[in-house]
């Protein structure tokens, strides 16, 4: 088993990949920006940093003594931070500079990039029938404004450290990934946990209506954390080089996933839809094709079930949060 570091280790992704390590037997750093009182897990047995990573010299501390490196490290949420934040999403850019250019320093054997299906072209993303966004359909570039650019520049970062020093870099296309232990709150939170929390407010405080950004008809798929850990450490340990896609492909509107909450809570809101709110792309889903001719399988937990342990776990915390002042409220926060 290897030494590992795992950068954004305190927010919902890393967080669920730092359980995973551990419990396979690798000898874990975790490490993250966030003061750990704000850490969506700790994990026990797990040396724990907060670094700052847009500091070079933090990078070097942070991968001292590594021998892989699963990036996850951003400032990101979902799309009502990432178009209201695009400088601040750019500059996530020094994160993963730096931390290839200690990576080729320190010896690092293998280094993984946790990319977005937002580096895609946005003219392929006009129709809610979308086909699957396949790999090449990342060029000719027009990514998404600031948190898809920078995505896809620190793809080619990645690249050309594997072709110009010969570091081993594998990188993912993250499509909507969702689960328990992730923000459902506060601005950053992506679709699934929000339409959740609307739901579940409906049920705790009584509230007849939900709000949804847009008209409703967008489409996207949603990747369930378990698919989403299984893909990363099946992606590291493989020869792919190039970017590939992991997400689902079970596409639905937005409409669709309101639906699917509602079911599994057995409780109807009445529909408000807010046509000037951020709302993205029209249309988004998951081409699989060059994931099962690589690996053998793409993520396929059912949207409804892995919705379901979404839910649960965020109802769960809000009632255990109910009548809390914010500041004293851990889970919510990012």
């Amino acid at each position: 088993m290897k030494k590992v570091v795992v950068t954004g280790a305190g927010g919902f992704i890393g967080g669920h990949l730092v359980q995973k390590l551990k419990e396979t037997g690798h000898q874990v750093r975790a490490v993250d920006i966030k003061p750990m009182t704000r850490w969506y897990q700790i994990i026990p047995g797990v040396e724990n940093q907060v670094l700052d990573l847009r500091i070079r010299e933090n990078c070097m501390q942070a991968l001292e003594g590594i021998e892989d490196v699963f990036n996850l490290a951003a400032d990101m949420g979902g799309m009502g931070f990432i178009e209201t934040h695009k400088a601040d999403c750019m500059l996530s850019v020094l994160i993963n500079t730096h931390l290839l250019m200690a990576a080729r320093d320190l010896g690092v054997q293998r280094y993984f990039y946790s990319s977005s299906a937002c580096v895609y072209n946005g003219e392929k993303q006009t129709d809610p029938d979308n086909p699957g966004l396949k790999e090449s359909d990342a060029y000719p570039a027009l990514a998404e404004d600031g948190y898809g650019w920078e995505k896809l520049f620190s793809e080619r970062m990645c690249r050309h450290f594997t072709e110009d020093f010969g570091l081993i870099t594998r990188v993912a296309r993250f499509h909507n990934v969702y689960g328990p232990f992730g923000t459902y709150d506060g601005g950053r939170e992506k679709a699934p946990a929000a339409i959740c929390r609307k739901v579940i407010e409906g049920e705790l405080y009584g509230k007849k209506e939900i709000i949804i950004w847009g008209d409703g008809h967008q489409t996207r798929s949603f990747m369930y954390i378990d698919d989403c850990i299984r893909g990363i450490l099946d992606i590291m340990a493989s020869d792919i080089e190039e970017p590939i896609n992991l997400g689902s492909a079970e596409m639905v509107s937005i409409n669709q996933l309101v639906d699917y909450v509602e079911g599994i809570a057995d409780h109807r809101l009445e529909r408000k839809y807010d046509l000037d709110a951020p709302r993205g792309v029209r249309g988004r889903n998951s081409d699989n094709t060059l994931i099962r001719q690589y690996l053998g399988w793409e993520p396929s937990i059912p949207l409804k079930e892995g919705l379901k342990k979404t839910y649960d776990w965020i109802k769960e915390q809000m009632i255990g949060n109910k009548g809390k002042d914010s500041d004293d409220v851990v889970f919510n926060k990012y």
